[in-house]
């Protein structure tokens, strides 16, 4: 929370587990059948939509990215998601494991590329190649 903007329902990283600045990041997003999405998604059949599961892989990205320590630290936007891939459904009970790995930042324009993958166990959940911005207050 400290690097993050995002808070309750849409902060969907609950631990880092490990972390080298600007470099990777793993994470944790433990799914409960207490998150806010599955009355809807669906009542019969509980499965964490994909979008979020891209979204809570786009937050693991912003800790990689983001200097904690920078004072003009500022909020971050999607700016493309390529080769996005769902394999298998992320149910109440599962821990969704963030691995995101950076693989191009140009810092003076806050340009982030990074390659992105959910695991259940050692079983890939969702993977995509992500592109964040940095917003430095301008849209």
């Amino acid at each position: 929370m400290r690097i993050l903007p995002h808070r309750y329902p849409f902060l969907l990283v609950d631990r880092v587990v490990d972390h080298e600045f600007r470099k990777r990041t793993v994470a944790i997003k433990q799914v409960t059948v207490n998150d806010n999405f599955f009355p809807g998604h669906f009542p019969q059949r509980p499965i964490m939509p994909g979008v979020l599961q891209i979204e809570a892989l786009a937050q693991a990205g912003g800790i990689c990215m983001l200097d904690p320590e920078d004072p003009n630290k500022d909020n971050f936007f999607f700016g493309g998601i390529d080769e996005c891939k769902f394999r298998r459904p992320v149910e109440p009970g599962d821990t969704l494991v963030l691995h995101v790995e950076l693989t191009k930042f140009n810092k003076r324009f806050g340009i982030a590329k990074m390659k992105g993958t959910c695991y259940v166990g050692d079983k890939v959940a969702s993977e995509a190649v992500l592109t964040l911005i940095m917003a430095n207050g301008k849209i």
